[in-house]
């Protein structure tokens, strides 16, 4: 019995669903009239078990909700159908068949609590997304009902209108989820879904229905409304007894009133949604709405304002929220609800009487401000700044034809009523205003059509209102700033420009500041915007910008100078270059910064870079340069440095230098003469370093491609035979064979040290690299070493261009270039080729200056030596091309000891065989670094002092045996010495002094040669003239030589002793006092010689000194 109990009830069951779906769909399908009509004919319950009419449809669905309420079942089966049947009847006329059933079914108690609670378990418990969104269109229907419902006869839903809302809010946390995660990501901007913006919506109709009094003695007001009753009846204040409202009577009960305050506290319970609702509607709209995304800024900002403040003022009195803060949440809900919809059909018939009652308020309340400044002052600040953000929040919402009917039609009432509030105080109405004139006024060209002609004197006329307000420095200029930089960016005549230029010259400079801050907002907004400025527009920026470098206020140089960067360089560059050199050092030094700012912000780009150069190339050519006031004076020499002294700072900011490069040396070839180019590359030379291999690669690509000189070409050169019309030729060849080399010269030398590089050295033998000694040949190699080698030793070539050459193979590491050096240059000495000798020797002094001991220390300067001594043996006349490769052996040879005494103390040998070292045999070619070469030179200059050595122990037995050298090569020994005292570093000179002075002092005394000894006292006096305070220790024995020496036989033995004197004389004060017992002997000597030599130049020497003596 129980199983068929339970099988008759599951029959039961389903024949019901099947009956109540079929009533649902006879419902649901019939017209909205005739289903009111069959409502307004039901009398009694019908007693048919069957479904033949809309009137037994409708009891049989009223039986069927009020059983399920009395046993508490579900009524998914009745809601459900309803949900889809608003989804699908959404854009239909004939779709309000929900509508009707719930008016009618709401009138029961019972079966409007059971549907309420239903309808809003049904969006909490269901994930189904097209449920959710016909529950969001079918719950907006409910909330709207006056306009849906007027139609009818039955007031159902009205009578539970609160009731049903304090239902469905409980929903709006669900509501607010499904916002929160109903966004999708479009170029970064967040767009919301279908689904979000129902739920978006009818949050919004759920809050806004809270904010507004309902009963049941409303409705014959109501009724007798026009159709836009809503828009007629909107409040233009934040408070109940404003303008434009009129003040209505209490009417209704106690109970009424608390039923409206109980509804305004639910909307302050959801403030919290509130926010995060505004917060996502400001991301959906930020990327096509930017006005309506400012005034929802605004709205956000209130209520995080409000909620802080009336809800800490609940928190710490521990009670209910004051009535204040609910009723102006309420009061300004109202309107934000209504005007933040993104689906509101009714808008487009409503939005102009909306505009009016907005501009209508700011100029009542603007009005009243002006009239009672003084009393409730932010009050009635607060309230412009509320309608300022309707006002915002309704443009904002405007298509671009919308926007182009309304300025056309309300332009100049928008225009008045703004411009008095960028007089306000406060910056949000300010910045709404200006957000309103941007958008609204200024950016008709950015809509979907072309602005109009009236359109353009709408936004002409609008200019002269602006302007005058440029006059002071205070809020409202920056906010006019902004505007007139937005007029100025879209109109296309440039009148507005021309305006503001015209400011710059004004004797006012609150005018002037403003007129750049107006420039300067324009350069921003040309900047980021796709219709650029007119390049005349441009230009006359660029003239106006320039001259304020010269203002007398120091604010507008600095703003005009860093406006100037942010320009085309090719508008600016070339006059602030010339400005660089004005006599104004205002001017000047805004000029530098300037031009260094745009150079950084130009950094990568290599077109400026020769912009720049090409400028100041001009300008340093240039031979008349006119005088106007600020400008350089006439005649003057130009300085580059002041232009190129602002490259390192520049060089600072450059990321790839690869990109720059190689477009400059190509330049610096194309331009060989160009001086300003090569002193630029000066300045970056460390940058040049670390792209060593590109400037390499190009200087090889260009050398290459140069034709070699030829005998003919050469003559002509040599001799000045060429024609006028070959001197050009003949002059660029030079400058063009100069210039890769000159690039080279910039580089520094750490660039040569990597043997590995193939670019420089080519492919070397593992020995040279690893070991720095074996077989070399790099005349097989395309590499800089051999080139600068072909250079610097080929036959024919420019003097100035070997020269050069022969100094940059210095650089090149001396295990590759000595070993070629001492081969080309023993075979130029059998050959007696001076050029080649000559280029060798320079280049061998080079590598001396710039490796030092490196160089010093290779294998192959033995042999260099010994071939210098080779040539020093030639006979020679002075000034003969033998003489002048001689001098080069002589300066080879100082350099040498120059760098011997800079050595460590292993390589320059012992103090304490200064007597020892006399007697040795020196043969050059004995180990790799053999006797040193201070040694050498001394014991070749003193050779015939062996003799007296002997007798003194001063040498060994071998002495006698040292072959004989002529007099000319003891005395280049002389010359070598006398160099060495020249070029010796100050590092060395103490080291210099105590390893040849004791020897030569010595060596003076007993040399029988009356020219060897003048030699060795004329070392001597260099020795004193050059090495200074390092005498001293010798000083007395140097005074007793000097009046031994003018006891000489020859007159010049004692001209040479009178000048070793006089240097001694004229010495530091510490050597005078240490010879000043010496002196009075001196004195004596001296004016013997003075009344008795022989020789008039003699004597004269000997008075002067006795003049000093005298005078001391």
């Amino acid at each position: 019995m129980e199983e068929e109990a339970v099988i008759w009830k599951s029959d039961t069951d389903s024949m019901a669903s099947v009956l109540i779906g079929r009533a649902m769909s006879t419902l649901l399908t019939c017209r909205p009239r005739k289903l009111d009509e069959a409502i307004s004919r039901l009398d009694s319950p019908s007693k048919r078990g069957s479904i033949v009419s809309l009137e037994d449809s409708l009891w049989f669905l009223h039986r069927y909700i009020k059983e399920a309420a009395d046993k508490e079942e579900r009524l998914d089966e009745i809601l459900v159908p309803m949900i889809e049947h608003s989804l699908k009847c959404k854009e239909s006329k004939h779709g309000n068949q929900a509508m009707v059933l719930l008016n009618w079914l709401f009138q029961d108690e019972l079966l409007f609590q059971a549907l309420a609670r239903g309808l809003a378990d049904i969006i909490l418990r269901k994930e189904d997304r097209y449920i959710a969104l016909g529950w969001c269109t079918l719950v907006r229907g409910l909330v709207e009902y006056e306009i849906s419902m007027d139609q009818f006869s039955n007031n159902g839903i009205r009578k539970i209108y609160n009731a049903m809302l304090k239902i469905l809010c409980s929903c709006i946390s669900r509501l607010t989820f499904i916002v929160c995660n109903g966004s999708t990501v479009q170029d970064g901007f967040q767009l919301p879904t279908r689904l979000s913006v129902a739920a978006a919506d009818c949050i919004l109709d759920l809050t806004k229905a809270l904010t507004i009094k309902t009963s049941i003695t409303d409705v014959s007001s109501r009724r007798s409304k026009s159709s836009n009753s809503d828009v007629s009846n909107l409040p233009t204040t934040l408070v109940p007894a404003a303008v434009g409202e009129k003040k209505v009577k209490p009417t209704s009960k106690s109970a009424e009133f608390s039923n409206k305050l109980e509804m305004e506290l639910l909307l302050w319970d959801h403030i919290d949604k509130l926010i995060i609702l505004v917060q996502r509607l400001l991301a959906w709209s930020r990327k096509s709405r930017p006005l309506h995304a400012k005034g929802l800024e605004q709205v956000l900002k209130w209520l995080q304002e409000i909620k802080e403040h009336y809800g800490c003022s609940q928190d710490e009195a521990g009670s209910k929220v004051p009535k204040a803060g609910v009723l102006l949440l309420s009061s300004c809900w109202k309107h934000y609800a209504m005007l933040l919809h993104l689906e509101d059909k009714k808008f487009s018939q409503q939005y102009k009487d909306l505009l009016d009652q907005y501009l209508s308020a700011i100029q009542f309340y603007t009005d009243s401000d002006s009239k009672q400044h003084t009393k409730n002052t932010d009050t009635g600040i607060a309230t412009r700044k509320f309608f300022l953000n309707c006002l915002s929040l309704l443009l904002g919402r405007l298509d671009g034809k919308q926007i182009e009917r309304t300025v056309t039609e309300y332009g100049m009432k928008i225009s008045c009523a703004l411009i008095p509030q960028l007089c306000c105080t406060d910056e949000d109405v300010i910045d709404g205003v200006v957000c309103i004139f941007k958008t609204v006024i200024f950016k008709m060209n950015y809509s979907s059509s072309r602005s109009s002609l009236s359109d353009t004197r709408q936004m002409d006329s609008v200019l002269p209102l602006l302007l005058p307000l440029l006059d002071e420095r205070d809020g409202t200029a920056k906010a006019v700033v902004m505007l007139v930089a937005e007029y100025c960016s879209i109109n296309p005549n440039g009148q507005c420009l021309d305006e503001v230029l015209e400011r710059l010259a004004s004797g006012n400079a609150s005018q002037r500041r403003n007129a750049v801050d107006v420039i300067s907002e324009l350069i921003h907004i040309s900047s980021n915007s796709v219709t650029a400025l007119s390049h005349s527009m441009w230009q006359d920026i660029s003239k106006h910008l320039l001259e304020c470098l010269g203002d007398e206020e120091e604010i507008i140089n600095v703003q005009a100078s860093n406006l100037l960067p942010k320009i085309d360089p090719l508008l600016v560059l070339p006059a602030l270059v010339r400005l660089v050199y004005s006599s104004n050092e205002r001017v000047q030094s805004s000029a530098s910064d300037a031009m260094t700012a745009l150079l950084k912000n130009h950094n990568q780009n290599y077109e400026v870079l020769s912009m720049l150069l090409d400028s100041l190339s001009n300008l340093s050519q240039s031979l008349g340069l006119p005088k106007t006031s600020g400008d350089i004076e006439e005649g003057s020499k130009l300085d580059t440095e002041k232009v190129l002294g602002l490259i390192p700072e520049w060089s600072e900011s450059v990321q790839d230098w690869n990109l720059l490069i190689g477009p400059l040396i190509d330049k610096m070839f194309a331009e060989p003469s160009n001086a300003t180019l090569v002193r630029f590359l000066s300045y970056i030379s460390e940058h040049l370093a670390e792209a060593a291999d590109i400037v390499f690669h190009r200087i090889l690509l260009h050398m290459k491609g140069q034709k070699e000189l030829d005998e003919s070409f050469f003559t002509k050169w040599e001799s000045k035979t060429y024609a006028a019309d070959d001197s050009m030729k003949l002059q660029h060849s030079l400058f063009d064979r100069l210039c890769p080399l000159l690039v080279i010269r910039l580089l520094p030398m750490r660039v040569f040290n990597d043997l590995n590089s193939s670019v420089i050295y080519g492919q070397l033998p593992d020995q040279v690299v690893v070991h720095g000694y074996g077989s070399i040949d790099i005349n097989d190699h395309e590499c800089v070493a051999m080139l600068l080698l072909n250079r610097a030793l080929g036959k024919f070539e420019f003097e100035d261009v070997r020269k050069l050459a022969a100094e940059l193979c210095g650089r090149i590491h001396p295990q590759v270039l000595l070993p070629i050096l001492s081969s080309h240059l023993e075979l130029a000495a059998d050959s007696q080729d001076i050029v080649k000798i000559k280029a060798c020797l320079f280049s061998v002094c080079t590598s001396l200056v710039a490796r030092g001991r490196d160089s010093l220390s290779q294998p192959a300067m033995l042999k260099i030596q010994k071939t210098i001594k080779t040539i020093l043996l030639w006979p020679s006349l002075d000034g003969d091309e033998v003489s002048k490769a001689q001098h080069g052996c002589i300066d080879c040879l100082a350099l040498m000891i120059c760098t011997e005494l800079q050595a460590p103390k292993s390589f320059i040998g012992s103090v304490s065989d200064k007597i020892s070292i006399i007697g040795k045999n020196f043969h050059p070619g004995d180990s790799a670094l053999g006797d040193s070469v201070v040694t050498y030179v001394i014991h070749q200059l003193s050779l015939d002092a062996v003799e007296a050595a002997s007798t003194s122990m001063l040498c060994s037995d071998n002495c006698a045996s040292e072959p004989s050298v002529p007099l000319s090569f003891r005395l280049c020994m002389a010359n070598v010495l006398i160099s060495a005292c020249q070029k010796i570093s100050d590092s060395g000179k103490k080291a210099f002094a105590r390893r040849i002075l004791p020897y030569l002092i010595h060596f003076v005394q007993v040399i029988k040669d009356s020219e060897i000894r003048v030699a060795c006292v004329q070392v001597l006096f260099s020795a004193v003239y050059h090495l200074k305070s390092m005498i001293l220790p010798y000083s007395s024995e140097l005074l007793k030589l000097s009046l031994k020496s003018l006891e000489g036989n020859s007159e010049k033995e004692r001209m040479a002793g009178v000048k070793l004197m006089a240097s001694l004389m004229a010495s530091e004060d510490a050597i005078v006092e240490n010879i000043s017992e010496g002196l009075l002997e001196a004195r004596l000597v001296l004016l013997s010689m003075y009344m008795a030599d022989p020789s008039l130049e003699v004597q004269q020497m000997c008075q002067k000194l006795l003049a000093c003596l005298t005078h001391s």
